[in-house]
């Protein structure tokens, strides 16, 4: 990395020295959320771990996860429209219930965003060794992590050009994986033929021991993980041109097509394979996707290889975007260190944020990766990150209540702004109780060393944020109050709305 930097901290001279302004559009913050998402990933590997449950009933769970997201997705996307700020959450949560529960959820989410990145590059390392291995037996199935630092070292050469150049790689990357996935899904279909039926949006072909209602129920539970990430276009908001139009949509817009893209490739698979024996169907074997075109349709399985890889790569991407965008939200307010609000001169990418994510994905995947094994690592960091981001979004849906209560009442709907956002919590409270192990029902499965060890890196972590929190509402008080702040509703440094718009 060459050339001066540039600081983005606080004042007036944000205008110039911050964020590059209308770098990106609506194509570009969609992919931002739908690569977050790992769509390809999620149909391979996330989605089928719901068989188990809801065996050839998996396309209900999945359309049951699908309107759980959208409750919170619509919380996300009526904030990101009043509130268009690179903190995303940690703004929300700051302007709907307090700055101190603001600073908290962007603590949290920080440090959860920053592990996606190596939690994908250990996929990516360990699908690629798996597969090379498969096909030449010569190719050592440990040897994993050359996979992983290569998407490492690709990540943050797109990271370092800005976020034009790295949204515009994940939108390739995007439009690749869903097309793959998509005409494989439409081939099933059609190979299918007679066995197409409706009645597997029923409850009858549900796994053995999970009859009904029970066993969809349980299957949506481990399905609606697949959703995360939909929020991840919100950071992008400083970058973006007309953000309050171009945020709301982005946010619902990616729930919503993703959401439909599981449904379609979920009952293509589920009647192709056949819905009677769909519970023993899972991420790898011949009864996998990839073992599925194997076995069908030739060389196709490449394609599908590719594309989760491709995923994988995507996913870190987008969320590398967001973990660097909301650590400089929180420096440029000072409850970070000021190097994280420090830019590019010419590409305006946060780019001390970039080498420390990058040191930290490298730091992960070798260290967890090598000193359990590269599965096991993901599995941990898997549980950390969605046991936080699941908690940050049942945040996110009180804020919403919390911001038109207390702030706009004026513009107040009850069921946009009342009623969905309790629903959005409580359809995340049973994946929350899932993804941290905790046996409240039959369904969910004790954690093990070393994936229990998640609970208490995430218990150690925000024991921390706290810790930091009260040092700083002692002594910098006003830095906390800034969570709340957005610069995009400053005249000073913004000059008039973009699109009109009246600001809060």
């Amino acid at each position: 990395m060459s050339g001066e930097v540039e600081t983005g901290l606080g004042g007036t001279g944000l205008g110039s020295t911050g964020l590059r302004r209308d770098a990106i559009g609506l194509r570009e913050v969609l992919f931002q959320s739908i690569t977050a998402m790992a769509p390809a990933a999620a149909v391979a590997a996330s989605i089928p771990s719901g068989a188990a449950f809801a065996g050839g009933s998996l396309p209900l769970a999945v359309l049951i996860a699908l309107v759980a997201c959208l409750f919170t997705a619509s919380c996300v996307a009526e904030l990101a429209r009043e509130l268009p700020a690179a903190g995303s959450v940690a703004t929300y949560a700051a302007q709907g219930l307090h700055p101190a529960v603001g600073f908290l959820v962007g603590w949290g989410y920080v440090f959860v965003e920053a592990l996606v990145p190596p939690l994908l590059l250990l996929q990516l390392g360990f699908t690629s060794a798996g597969t090379l291995h498969q096909e030449w037996s010569s190719y050592p199935a440990d040897l994993w992590w050359p996979w992983a630092l290569a998407g490492a070292a690709v990540i943050a050469a797109a990271g370092y050009f800005g976020v034009r150049a790295s949204a515009r790689f994940g939108t390739v990357l995007g439009v690749f994986e869903i097309l793959v996935f998509l005409v494989f899904a439409l081939w099933l279909i059609g190979r299918a033929g007679s066995h197409n039926t409706l009645s597997v949006f029923g409850t009858s072909h549900t796994a053995g021991g999970y009859e009904g209602i029970s066993g969809v129920f349980a299957g949506s539970v481990y399905t609606v993980l697949a959703f995360a990430g939909f929020e991840a276009a919100a950071p992008l908001a400083e970058e973006t041109r007309d953000p309050r139009r171009t945020m709301h949509r982005a946010v619902l817009g990616a729930a919503l097509a993703i959401g439909l893209f599981y449904v379609v490739t979920t009952y293509a698979m589920t009647v192709y394979f056949g819905p009677d024996r769909f519970a023993r169907f899972g991420a790898s074997g011949d009864a996998s996707w990839e073992g599925v075109a194997r076995a069908s349709f030739g060389l196709f399985w490449v394609l599908v290889f590719l594309a989760v890889v491709n995923s994988t790569i995507a996913n870190a991407n987008a969320c590398a975007n967001v973990s660097t965008r909301t650590a400089f939200a929180l420096a440029r307010i000072r409850v970070l260190p000021g190097l994280f609000a420090t830019l590019h001169p010419k590409y305006r990418s946060p780019v001390p944020g970039i080498a420390v994510q990058t040191l930290v994905a490298v730091g992960a995947v070798l260290g967890l990766g090598l000193g359990y094994d590269p599965v096991t690592a993901f599995l941990l960091l898997a549980t950390v990150i969605v046991t936080v981001v699941i908690g940050v979004y049942i945040v996110v849906n009180l804020a919403c209540m919390g911001y038109f209560l207390r702030r706009r009442r004026e513009l107040l709907k009850p069921v946009r702004h009342l009623l969905l956002p309790v629903l959005g919590t409580v359809a995340f409270v049973p994946a929350l109780l899932t993804a941290a192990g905790l046996p409240v029902f039959d369904f969910v499965t004790e954690l093990t060393a070393p994936v229990s060890y998640a609970g208490p890196i995430v218990g150690i972590w925000m024991v921390a944020g706290l810790v930091v929190l009260l040092v700083l509402m002692r002594r910098h008080p006003e830095r906390i109050a800034e969570t709340a702040r957005v610069h995009l509703d400053e005249p000073a440094l913004t000059g008039p709305s973009q699109n009109g718009a009246a600001h809060p």
